[in-house]
């Protein structure tokens, strides 16, 4: 009996199979049927509408973000060539500055080299200006020296005195005293004058000589003690009865004779020597 209920069992499931292969086997036969006999295809069914398109919005019917890299696409080489201006801009920039700062720099430069050239122009032309004030002043001063030098021994006559001495005595009367007071007063005070003592006398040869040698002395030594008048301001000469040539007013007449004893004085003045003092009192010029 378990034998029987198996192999019905067996035979049902190799029925069903059976079942369904043929199930599915005719359909396919009738597909091929209708491929090969075209006059075998069924009606077609009635055409439709087609339905209308979709409206297309800013980016089409293409996927937007497709387009965003189509455009990325065909805006990068613009951008880069763009880069590649703004850094060439940015190059030509920086050099344009560099250039203009080298270019004030030698403007400051040269400017700065004018101006001290300018200044050294300047200061050599007031120095050049000293040194011609300088020479002007050195030639007027040696003008001036030659001047003082060429008029060192150039002296005029101020005044004169006579000085007469009674029998030939080396002896000052009241009368030769006061002469003399009044050349001290005359020269008291003053620079740049001598006194010229010519002494005379009616002795002749040497007895004369040192007779008015005698008379000079005489009057040296009143003005070296009684005036303080410095004997270096003093020059005497005897020439006893010799007269000067400049004495006789005819050089062919004879000479004069001295007859009486004298010592003739002169005041001499050095303009020069006695600049800045006043003239001498009483002076006759």
């Amino acid at each position: 009996m378990k034998g029987n209920t198996a192999n019905s069992a067996s035979f049902s499931k190799h029925f069903a199979v059976i079942l369904l292969a043929s199930a599915l086997a005719v359909p396919a036969f009738g597909q091929a049927m209708t491929a090969q006999d075209p006059s075998s295809t069924p009606p077609a069914a009635p055409a439709t509408k087609a339905p209308a398109p979709a409206p297309e919005g800013f980016w089409g019917r293409v996927n937007p973000w497709a387009r965003k890299k189509w455009v990325r696409k065909q805006t990068d080489p613009i951008n880069d060539r763009l880069t590649e201006l703004d850094s060439l801009n940015s190059k030509n920039s920086k050099d344009i500055q560099d250039v203009d700062a080298r270019a004030t720099a030698g403007i400051q430069k040269a400017q700065s080299s004018a101006d001290a050239a300018n200044q050294a122009a300047t200061a050599a032309g007031a120095q050049a200006q000293q040194a011609g004030t300088t020479a002007q002043s050195a030639t007027g001063h040696v003008a001036q020296i030659s001047t003082t030098v060429s008029g060192l021994d150039q002296y005029h006559q101020v005044t004169e005195a006579e000085i007469t001495f009674k029998g030939g005595l080396p002896k000052l009367n009241d009368d030769a005293r006061k002469q003399l007071d009044d050349l001290y007063t005359t020269v008291n005070g003053q620079k740049g004058y001598i006194l010229e003592l010519e002494g005379h006398s009616p002795l002749a040869g040497s007895a004369g000589i040192q007779s008015s040698e005698r008379l000079n002395e005489t009057v040296k030594r009143y003005l070296a003690t009684e005036h303080d008048i410095p004997i270096y301001r003093m020059h005497a000469v005897a020439l006893g009865n010799a007269q000067p040539e400049a004495a006789n007013q005819d050089p062919n007449a004879k000479p004069v004779r001295v007859k009486t004893s004298t010592v003739h004085i002169r005041l001499m003045e050095n303009s020069l020597a006695a600049q800045g003092a006043a003239p001498p009192q009483g002076a006759a010029f």
